[in-house]
This record gives C-alpha cells, sequence and structure tokens, in this order.
C-alpha cells in the first residue's frame, strides 16, 4: 500500500470509529429512561452493534447494578414493585456523543484536504 493509499485508509478508519461511538452514544441516551422487562436486562446481542460498542466503550457500566426506582403500579415492575432501568450516565453519553461529532468532522476535514493535495498534485502534473 503506497503511502498516499495508507493516509487514505487511516481517515478512513477514523470515520468509522467516530460513526461507531456516536451510534454507542445515541443508542445509551436512548435507552436511558426505558424500563427493562423484569428479569430480562437489555443485552447486547439482542440489541445490535450499537449496545455491543456501547459496552466496549464503557466496561464497567456494563457490568454496573441498574437503576431501580420503586413504582408497583407500572406495567414493567417485578414482584417487589421495582422498575429497572440500565445504568446509563446521560453527562458521560452527551460527552461522548459531542466529542464523537467533533472527532467525525475532523476526520472528514483531513480526508477532503488530503484529497485536494492529491488532485492538486495531478493537475500540476499534467500541466493545466
Amino acid at each position: 500500500m503506497s503511502g498516499i493509499d495508507s493516509v487514505f485508509a487511516a481517515s478512513r478508519e477514523g470515520l468509522t470509529y467516530e460513526r461507531m461511538r456516536l451510534e454507542a452514544a445515541t443508542y445509551d441516551i436512548a435507552i436511558a429512561n426505558t424500563p427493562e422487562r423484569p428479569g430480562q436486562a437489555m443485552s447486547a446481542r439482542a440489541l445490535g452493534g450499537a449496545a455491543a460498542f456501547s459496552q466496549v466503550l464503557h466496561p464497567a457500566a456494563a457490568h454496573a447494578s441498574e437503576k431501580t426506582v420503586y413504582d408497583p403500579t407500572s406495567p414493567m415492575a417485578d414482584a417487589q414493585g421495582m422498575v429497572h432501568y440500565p445504568n446509563v450516565d446521560l453527562v458521560e453519553a452527551m460527552t461522548t456523543l459531542i466529542s464523537a461529532d467533533r472527532g467525525y468532522e475532523a476526520n472528514i476535514r483531513a480526508f477532503n484536504a488530503l484529497r485536494s493535495m492529491v488532485l492538486d498534485a495531478l493537475s500540476i502534473g499534467t500541466g493545466s
């Protein structure tokens, strides 16, 4: 792989990583206030890639105890009247969302700058 190809590949990998961080943070925010069915936590396998990546980004949160609220009137309450929610820190999720968005934009700018330089170099070589 030539030098320019490897730079393009690095930029593409950066875009992919930041997109996955965006999806994971969005997933975390989406499920933050969604009650879980009694005895059935939201599993990464059942919910797809964003959930799995979210657990990779936050391994401690994946094993931390879930939030519980006493609400015996809720249809999602267990036998003790407790409603279980995923352990999501909304401030951390929003911070990740903003950081990933900025990283994604930076990778797009780098990709476009490299593309522009390559096109300029090609136009110099053709004499136009």
